[in-house]
C-alpha cells in the first residue's frame, strides 16, 4: 500500500552535503513498492494521493538508523563479562554461545533484530557468530584449535534477520585455520550463497568478518582478499580495538595493507589503538572505519580518533555493536556518548557536532557498508525506512535548533513509530511481528538450556 506522511518535521540527511536537510513542515509519499516517491515542504503537491495518510502533527520524521557494526545474536546475553575488557568479556559471552544450537542462535538473532527495530535501527551490518567456536586468546592471537560448527549455524542467523524484517548485510568469518584452502573457500562460498538466496530487499549484501587481528595463520589476509575478489563481497575487520598487546595488534596492519585489502574498501571496526602513520595509510588506501562509542566505553577500549580521521578524508559509520556490551540498543544514547567522548578528549566542542554525529549513524554507516543507494537517508528512490519521533511526548520544550535537539534530547521514550519500506514494524515499543512473543520466550529459555553445559558465566 502507498503511504502519504504529512505535517512532518523532516530530517532527510541528503547525500553530497553536510546539511541535515531539515524541513520544518513537510510531507513524504511512499509508493506501493516501499520506496520514497516524492518529498517536499508545505502541503503535498496537488493531486498527490495514497492508500493511507499518516498525519504526524509536527513530530520528527527522520531516516531509520544504520548500525554499521552489530552482533544481533547477543541480544539474550546482556550483563555478562562486566568486569573485563574485550577478551574477558568475550570469554564470558562467546563462551556461552559455544554451547548454543543453530535454532537457539536463530531465535537470539531474531530477538536482537526486533530489538534494533524497536529502537529505530532499520539497517544493520550483522556479524554472525562464526563457525569456529570462540577460544580464549593469548596476546590477541587465536590458537586455531577450536572445532568447526555445521553451516546451518550461520544459515539460521541470517534467517533470523530475514524473518524479523530488518535490512542487513550478513558477515561471516572465514575460519582459515581449519581445513585446506579449498575447504575454507567452499565453506565461505556456501555462506554467501545462502545470504544471496534471501530477499535482496532485506539481505542487502554478504561480507567477510575479517579475523586477521586474531588469526595465527600468516596468510589470513590473503585468504580474505581472495574471497573479496572471487565472490564480490565486502570485509569488515575488528581491528585495533582492545588496549592489550597493542604493538602486536598494530603489526598486523601491514598484513592487510600488503595483501591489497585497503584498495578493495576494507572497513576497520573500532580502529582505536592506531598511530598517525596507520591512519594515513588506511586513508590513502581507501579504507573506512566503523565507530562504536558506547561499546568502546563499556569495554574500556578507548576513544577512536574520529575527528582526525574525518579531517583526513576517511569515511566513517557508527555502529551499536553487541547488545551484550552496549546493553541498550539506543542510537540516541550512542550518538550522545560519541559526542561527549570526543569533546572530552579534544576539549573542543567543534570536534563532534550533533549534525555530524547524526550523519555518521545514518548515511555514513550506509556509505561504508556500500548500501547508501538504498538506505541511510530520506531521498526519492530509496527505501522508506523512517522513524516518527515526538519532541512533545515527553515534552522537551521549544525547538531552538530542531536537528540538534533531535540528536541531543530525543530517546526511545520519544520514539512513537518505526517504518520499514513504509510498513509499520513497531509502535510505541510494541513489535508488529507475529514472531515477537515466541522470540522473547525462546531467549528467556537460554539460561536453563545453556548454563548446565558450561557453568554459570561471569
Amino acid at each position: 500500500m502507498s503511504l502519504l506522511v504529512t505535517r512532518a518535521r523532516l530530517i532527510t540527511v541528503p547525500a553530497g552535503t553536510d546539511d541535515p536537510g531539515y524541513i520544518e513542515d513537510g510531507w513524504m509519499l511512499v509508493g506501493d513498492d516501499g520506496r520514497i516517491a516524492a518529498i517536499g515542504a508545505g502541503e503535498p503537491t496537488p493531486g498527490t494521493t495514497a492508500d493511507e495518510t499518516l498525519d504526524v502533527a509536527g513530530a520528527f520524521v527522520a531516516p531509520g538508523f544504520v548500525s554499521s557494526h552489530s552482533h544481533l545474536f547477543t541480544s539474550g546475553l546482556r550483563g555478562l563479562g562486566v568486569e573485563g575488557t574485550l577478551y574477558g568479556w568475550c570469554d564470558a559471552m562467546l563462551g556461552t554461545t559455544a554451547h548454543m544450537t543453530p535454532d537457539q542462535l536463530y531465535w537470539a538473532t531474531l530477538h536482537g533484530s526486533l530489538d534494533f527495530l524497536s529502537n529505530g535501527v532499520t539497517t544493520a551490518y550483522n556479524f554472525t557468530d562464526p563457525l569456529q567456536a570462540w577460544e580464549s586468546m593469548v596476546d590477541g592471537k587465536r590458537t586455531g584449535t577450536a572445532g568447526m560448527r555445521q553451516l546451518d549455524y550461520h544459515y539460521r542467523q541470517a534467517d533470523g534477520c530475514r524473518d524479523a524484517g530488518i535490512r542487513f548485510v550478513d558477515a561471516a568469518g572465514m575460519d582459515v585455520t581449519v581445513g585446506t584452502a579449498d575447504e575454507v573457500f567452499d565453506r565461505f562460498a556456501a555462506e554467501v550463497a545462502h545470504t544471496r538466496s534471501l530477499d535482496p530487499d532485506y539481505a542487502l549484501g554478504a561480507s567477510i568478518m575479517g579475523q586477521v587481528q586474531w588469526s595465527p595463520h600468516p596468510a589470513a589476509a590473503e585468504f580474505e582478499v581472495e574471497a573479496m575478489r572471487r565472490y564480490g563481497v565486502t570485509n569488515q575487520a575488528h581491528f585495533l580495538e582492545s588496549p592489550e598487546a597493542i604493538e602486536h595488534q598494530q603489526s598486523k596492519f601491514a598484513l592487510y595493507r600488503d595483501a591489497g585489502a585497503l584498495e578493495l574498501g576494507l572497513m576497520f571496526g573500532h580502529f582505536i589503538q592506531t598511530t598517525t602513520e596507520i591512519i594515513e595509510q588506511a586513508v590513502a588506501g581507501g579504507a573506512s572505519m566503523s565507530w562504536q562509542p558506547a561499546s568502546n566505553g563499556r569495554l574500556a577500549s578507548g576513544i577512536a580518533l574520529v575527528p582526525e580521521m574525518l579531517e583526513l578524508g576517511m569515511k566513517v559509520g557508527v555502529g551499536l555493536d553487541d547488545q551484550a556490551c552496549t546493553d541498550v540498543s539506543d542510537p540516541w544514547q550512542n550518538m550522545r556518548m560519541g559526542i561527549y567522548m570526543q569533546r572530552a578528549r579534544t576539549k573542543d566542542p567543534l570536534s563532534m557536532m550533533p549534525e555530524t554525529m547524526l550523519r555518521l549513524h545514518t548515511l555514513g554507516g550506509a556509505e561504508i557498508m556500500g548500501v547508501d543507494d538504498r538506505v541511510g537517508s530520506l531521498e526519492v528512490g530509496k527505501f522508506a525506512d523512517f522513524v516518527v519521533v515526538d519532541p512533545r511526548s515527553p515534552d522537551v520544550g521549544p525547538l531552538w535548533h530542531p536537528v540538534r535537539t533531535y540528536v541531543l534530547s530525543m530517546s526511545p521514550r520519544n520514539l512513537k513509530a518505526v517504518y520499514v519500506g513504509g510498513v509499520l514494524v513497531n509502535a510505541a515499543g510494541e513489535s508488529t511481528s507475529p514472531l515477537a512473543a515466541e522470540a522473547s520466550a525462546k531467549v528467556h529459555e537460554l539460561p536453563a538450556a545453556v548454563v548446565p553445559l558450561r557453568g554459570h558465566p561471569h
